[in-house]
């Protein structure tokens, strides 16, 4: 049989062949006078056997040792091996679909923005929401809530040491927190085109201090201790990318928390940052 023939017969594709040999999976019959490769029967009963096997979901080089038989690993404990790493993927699987029924719910809905899907389930009960609150006030969207809301998936995505577990948990368990918030995402609209030392940046932050319940104060102030500004990196971006009135406003919040969260402190020593 010539190679078209074998792979017609077997029902795979001549390429798939010429691979096989390429990776030393099927030998190399012997080729006729005119270069023609020449396949037994024998070929085509080794080729179908790789065509069981690799649609099994091993892999060609388990194929190859299955094929050897001298390697140590017999057929038994390769499928051993393969059933427990299909187990795996069938698993991982049911996780996902699972995940992906919620966020189905969730987006049909109507509770999680398309631009910060998909999210934890505790930060998407936290979007859905907001959402609420948003569609219960006049008006459009305010713009530093959309923001809050980046800010909030960024957070939880790029680092355990930031992320917004904790933050979720704490505002779940205060159902004023969301409220509370959007009278202060308007404060913030509104220092949109002010300067730093606009006289509104003062009572914004404290607004913004008095909008976090106690627990997440606490740990926000604790996890800022590090979020220094200089002329590069995360703080540096992440002030960049507000309004000057509004950065400020933020700037002096985080002060204000972390003074607050650092130890005991005197009567309004904590605002004096």
């Amino acid at each position: 049989m010539r190679i078209g023939e074998l792979a017609g017969l077997v029902g795979i594709s001549a390429r798939a062949i010429r691979h096989y040999h390429r990776v030393g999976l099927l030998p190399e019959p012997a080729r006729k006078a005119n270069g023609y490769r020449e396949y037994s029967l024998r070929d085509a009963v080794e080729l179908a056997r790789v065509r069981r096997l690799t649609e099994l979901g091993l892999s060609l080089g388990e194929v190859r040792d299955v094929l050897a038989g001298d390697v140590g690993r017999d057929l038994a404990e390769i499928l051993r091996e393969l059933d427990t790493d299909l187990a795996g993927q069938e698993a991982d699987i049911r996780r996902r679909r699972a995940r992906l029924a919620q966020l189905l719910r969730q987006a049909e809905a109507g509770g999680m923005p398309s631009e910060q899907a998909p999210v934890s389930p505790e930060l998407a009960g936290l979007f859905g929401r907001m959402a609420q609150v948003a569609a219960g006030r006049p008006g459009p969207e305010s713009a530093m809530a959309a923001k809050d809301r980046d800010v909030m998936a960024l957070l939880e995505t790029v680092s355990a040491a930031h992320g917004v577990g904790w933050l979720t948990r704490a505002l779940g368990s205060d159902l004023g927190a969301v409220e509370r918030a959007f009278p202060v995402y308007e404060r913030l609209d509104e220092l949109a085109g002010s300067a730093p030392d606009d006289p509104r940046v003062e009572s914004a932050a404290q607004a913004i201090v008095a909008a976090i319940p106690a627990p997440a104060r606490q740990a926000i102030g604790l996890a800022s201790g590090g979020f220094e500004e200089g002329d590069e990196g995360f703080a540096a971006a992440f002030y960049a990318d507000f309004a000057p009135a509004q950065a400020a406003a933020i700037r002096r919040a985080l002060n204000l928390m972390r003074d607050r969260a650092a130890g005991p402190a005197g009567p309004g020593e904590g605002d004096r940052s």
